[in-house]
């Protein structure tokens, strides 16, 4: 049954990874880099000062705590523990692989690219009430920012589907579990302080 399972996800990763053409590979070599997305965290970072204006460093600190977070499980901790090779490096399809720049570590489960994404947009959606205007907007942007990013470590060749639907759950559960915690923190500060 599990060996049925990994051959069936290998042909669903080989189909998925085969769709190639020059252009798309340097626009995935771009969208799959670590640095391309600055300017959308310091957005993000001028959106928390300037539209969020109540509790702005602790909604700052929420963000990057369940970024930070999601990347320590996934790279820290499941991707040593778990030991699942990488596409581009499993002896059994890495020459069958396309690989568009490196290949990246020998381990991949989970992903940390796929658990960050989502773990942004978890925070953020749960940052920008429902009566915040531009809640609708910004969230769907990232929604499908974050899957388009983890899309592309298919594409590149450095991940398995499995890798980024379980980062990606990972990611968008920490802030779900975070927020309570850091609030009920918070109202146990403020009330000793009193």
């Amino acid at each position: 049954m599990i060996q049925t399972i990994k051959f069936a996800e290998y042909e669903w990763f080989l189909w998925l990874n085969s769709f190639h053409t020059n252009i798309w590979d340097v626009v995935m070599f771009w969208v799959t880099y670590r640095f391309t997305w600055i300017p959308l965290y310091l957005y993000i970072i001028y959106f928390i000062f300037t539209e969020l204006k109540t509790n702005t460093w602790r909604n700052l600190l929420f963000v990057i705590i369940s970024v930070g977070l999601a990347d320590r499980i996934t790279s820290g901790f499941m991707k040593p523990y778990f030991q699942r090779f990488r596409p581009c490096h499993d002896p059994l399809i890495q020459n069958l692989v396309h690989v568009v720049g490196d290949c990246g570590g020998q381990y991949g489960f989970a992903s940390s690219h796929a658990a960050n994404c989502f773990a942004l947009v978890s925070s953020m959606y749960i940052l920008l009430n429902k009566y915040h205007s531009k809640r609708r907007i910004l969230c769907l942007f990232l929604f499908f920012w974050a899957i388009f990013v983890s899309y592309s470590r298919i594409y590149v060749g450095v991940h398995f589907p499995t890798d980024l639907l379980v980062g990606g759950l990972v990611g968008a559960f920490i802030p779900l579990i975070l927020f309570p915690l850091l609030n009920y923190i918070n109202v146990k500060f403020y009330s000793t302080n009193s």
